[in-house]
C-alpha cells in the first residue's frame, strides 16, 4: 500500500472512530444517534453533569445494553439506616433547619418506594455521615470551589457517606443557585447503591438537572432502587403482633452487625471442611469469597452455629474436617456448621497444656501441627504425642519472624499459606524462609478491609458547568469528554491504565498476594502484552476521538 492509500485508510479509520464515539455519547445522553457532532450534542456535552464514567462497555456491548438504570453492585444489608449532618454550610443564606428539612426530604424520596427507614441521630455512630466541606477534606477528593464538582458520595460497601462542596451557593425552592434537595437525592442514590442511569429524565441520570418545583421520582429510579431493596409493604405499619406473626423463621441476616469496612479487626477466622471461609467478630460472622464478603452477611452466630457462643477467641479446622472454636476456658467442636454432641468442654481436658483465653490458633502447613498463640508466646499441640504439648513450650513468638505479638486471628487459606491478622492489618507467612513474606509487592502487612473484604475508597462525583465566560467553554467541553470516557485529568492514558486498572487487578486481589501473582502486579504488561496493548490501543482511540472532537468544537466556537 502506498503513502496515499495509507493516508486515506488512516483518515477513514479516524472518521469511523470519531463517529462511533459521538454515537455512544448520544445514546447515553438520550438524544438522536446520528454520529454527527451537531448543536444538540455539543449543548449536551457542555451541560452540568456528574463527573464519573457513564459507559458500561463499548461498541456492540454498549449498544445492546437497554436504556435503563445501573446498579453499582453493593447494598445495605439492613433496612433501618441512620444518618447525621455533622457539618453544615458556613454561608448564612440558609438556616440549619432548612438544611435538615431538605436532607430529610431527599431521604424520604427513596423511603417512599422501598422498605428503607431513615432516622437522624445527633450523636454516636451512624451509617451515612453528611458534611459540607471545602477544598481538600481528608478523602483524597478535594472540592474546587463554586461550579464543577458539587458533591460526591460513597457506595454502601465504601461507607455511604456524602460530602457537599461548602463553596457552592446552595438554595431551597429557587431557580437560582444549586438546589440542595435534588443534588442530595441524587447523591443519596449513590449512597444506597445506585449507579448512573441512561434514562435522560431520571434522577440518577449523570446530567445535573435544574430546579423542579413539582419533583417526582422517575419510574426508572423506582425500578432501580426496588431492584436492590424490594417493594414497600403498604401494611408495614400494622400492629407489632401481626408483624411478628408474618416474620420469617430465619432472622434478618444483617441485624445490627458491625461494618467490616469501617472496623476490619476480627476475633477469629477459619476454613471449614466444605471449603468455606468464615470470619467472626462479636456476635456476628461473615462468609468470605474470592470476590470479598458474600451477599447476605453479616449473620448472627447464634442463628446458624447452633450452641456456639459469640465473642470468640480463636478457631481452627483439622485435616479430618473437625472445626474447633475457643472462648475463655472452653472449646466447641463442629463438623461444618453442626456441633457435635457433648460440647462445650474445658480446654484443659481436650487440649491439655494449652492456656485459656488464647489469641489465635491454626494448623501450620509446614508440619501439620496445631499452634496456639497468646500474648508474646506460642504453643505447639500434637494429639498423637503424650503429653500433647512438649515441655519446651511456650516459646517466644519472635521465632515466627515478623509476626506481631497479641495477634487477633490466624488460619491456613485454600492456597496453603498461613495468614495472621491484627487490628486492621494482615500478614502472610513464608513457610520456606520462616518469616513474613518480604518479597511480596505491595509489601506486608496489608489492609484486611481492602484485600479480604474488597473495601475501596471510591466515590461518585456530581459536576456542573463552571460559572465562567464563554472563552472557557472549551475547557468545560474537554472535561465533559474526559468524564464521559473515564479519562483522567492529570495522567496520560498508559499511566492511568497501569496505576489504576492494574493495581486493582481482580485476579491479583482474589489470590490475596500469592507470590506468583505478586509479580503480576509489576509485570502484567510483560506477561499479558497482547491484552495490555489492546486495552491501551482502545484508550488511545478514545484520546484520538477526544482530540478530534475538541478541534471541531474549537472551529465551531470561531465560526
Amino acid at each position: 500500500m502506498n503513502e496515499s492509500e495509507d493516508s486515506a485508510s488512516s483518515h477513514l479509520i479516524s472518521e469511523n472512530i470519531y463517529s462511533h464515539a459521538v454515537m455512544e455519547f448520544q445514546r447515553f445522553a438520550g438524544i438522536n444517534e446520528s454520529g454527527i457532532l451537531d448543536e444538540e450534542t455539543i449543548q449536551m456535552m457542555n451541560a452540568p453533569r456528574c463527573g464519573n464514567k457513564d459507559l458500561v462497555g463499548h461498541g456492540e456491548e454498549a449498544r445492546r445494553r437497554r436504556k435503563r438504570y445501573a446498579l453499582q453492585g453493593s447494598k445495605w444489608r439492613r433496612t433501618d439506616l441512620t444518618y447525621r449532618i455533622s457539618q453544615y454550610p458556613s454561608k448564612m443564606n440558609l438556616k440549619r433547619s432548612d438544611i435538615d428539612r431538605e436532607i430529610a426530604r431527599a431521604f424520604h424520596v427513596w423511603a417512599e418506594v422501598t422498605p428503607l427507614n431513615f432516622q437522624v441521630k445527633k450523636e454516636g455512630r451512624v451509617h451515612i455521615d453528611i458534611r459540607f466541606v471545602s477544598g481538600e477534606h481528608g478523602d483524597g477528593d478535594p472540592f474546587d470551589g463554586p461550579g464543577n464538582t458539587l458533591a460526591h458520595a460513597y457506595f454502601p460497601q465504601y461507607g455511604g457517606d456524602a460530602h457537599f462542596d461548602n463553596e457552592e451557593h446552595w438554595t431551597v425552592s429557587s431557580y437560582s443557585g444549586t438546589n440542595i434537595f435534588q443534588v442530595a437525592a441524587h447523591e443519596l442514590g449513590h449512597s444506597l447503591g445506585l449507579g448512573h442511569s441512561s434514562v435522560r429524565d431520571s434522577l440518577m441520570a449523570p446530567f445535573y438537572q435544574k430546579y423542579k418545583p413539582k419533583f417526582k421520582l422517575h419510574q426508572d429510579d423506582v425500578l432501580a432502587i426496588q431492584a436492590l431493596y424490594g417493594y414497600k409493604d403498604d401494611n408495614e405499619d400494622e400492629s407489632s403482633t401481626e408483624t411478628s406473626s408474618r416474620r420469617p423463621s430465619e432472622p434478618d441476616p444483617s441485624g445490627d452487625g458491625p461494618d467490616l469496612c469501617q472496623d476490619s479487626g476480627i476475633d477469629a477466622v477459619t476454613r471449614i471442611a466444605d471449603g468455606s471461609t468464615y470470619v467472626f467478630k462479636g456476635e456476628y460472622y461473615w462468609r468470605i469469597e474470592s470476590s470479598g464478603i458474600a451477599d447476605g452477611y453479616p449473620r448472627r452466630i447464634s442463628a446458624d452455629w447452633d450452641g456456639l457462643a459469640g465473642n470468640l477467641n480463636a478457631a481452627l479446622t483439622w485435616a479430618d474436617g473437625k472445626t474447633f472454636f475457643f472462648k475463655g476456658n472452653k472449646y466447641w467442636r463442629f463438623k461444618n456448621m453442626r456441633m457435635d454432641k457433648g460440647y462445650p468442654k474445658l480446654i484443659n481436658t481436650g487440649f491439655a497444656g494449652i492456656p485459656d483465653n488464647v489469641d489465635a490458633a491454626f494448623v501450620w502447613g509446614g508440619n501439620g501441627k496445631t499452634y496456639f498463640f497468646k500474648g508474646n508466646e506460642y504453643w505447639r499441640f500434637d494429639s498423637k504425642n503424650e503429653p500433647p504439648v512438649s515441655k519446651q513450650y511456650p516459646k517466644s513468638i519472635k521465632n515466627w519472624n515478623g509476626i506481631p505479638t497479641r495477634v487477633d486471628a490466624a488460619f491456613r487459606w485454600e492456597n496453603g499459606m498461613t495468614y495472621f491478622f491484627k487490628g486492621p492489618l494482615y500478614y502472610r507467612f513464608n513457610d520456606i524462609d520462616f518469616e513474613i513474606d518480604t518479597r511480596a509487592k505491595p509489601p506486608f502487612p496489608r489492609q484486611t478491609s481492602q484485600w479480604w473484604f474488597d473495601c475501596q475508597s471510591l466515590s461518585r462525583k456530581l459536576k456542573r458547568r463552571p460559572t465562567k465566560k464563554r472563552s472557557s467553554n472549551l475547557s468545560s467541553f474537554t472535561e465533559n469528554l474526559r468524564s464521559f470516557f473515564g479519562i483522567g485529568n492529570t495522567k496520560p492514558i498508559a499511566s492511568a491504565l497501569t496505576n489504576s486498572e492494574l493495581s486493582m487487578n481482580e485476579s491479583e486481589w482474589r489470590m490475596h498476594g500469592i507470590p506468583e501473582t505478586d509479580e503480576i502486579f509489576n509485570d502484567h504488561i510483560k506477561s499479558d502484552s497482547s491484552n495490555s496493548v489492546n486495552m491501551t490501543m482502545e484508550n488511545c482511540k478514545l484520546l484520538t476521538t477526544t482530540t478530534i472532537m475538541i478541534t471541531i468544537f474549537s472551529l465551531w466556537l470561531l465560526r
